[in-house]
């Protein structure tokens, strides 16, 4: 079973890899780069084929390690 846990800033937190990718892509001559954030990706696979046990599993995956849930959020995709 495949999983993707996506991890991003929460809402008023401030990004400044974001704001540098972004006068990046401007200086770039990119047009129309109204604002960027940044975030991270992981791809997991699981074993077993319990998609309710291996969501259970990546919630505290991500809790735990993978995002800093003060300023974080995550969010979980299961694919069976």
């Amino acid at each position: 079973m495949k999983a993707r846990v996506t991890v991003t800033l929460k809402t008023g937190i401030l990004d400044p890899q974001g704001k540098a990718i972004e006068g990046a892509l401007k200086s770039l001559g990119v047009d129309g780069i109204a604002s960027v954030r940044q975030g991270k990706v992981f791809d997991i696979e699981i074993s077993g084929g319990d998609t309710a046990k291996a969501e259970a599993a990546l919630k505290d995956a991500a809790d735990k390690l993978l995002a800093n849930t003060v300023i974080e959020n995550y969010a979980i995709e299961v694919q069976g």
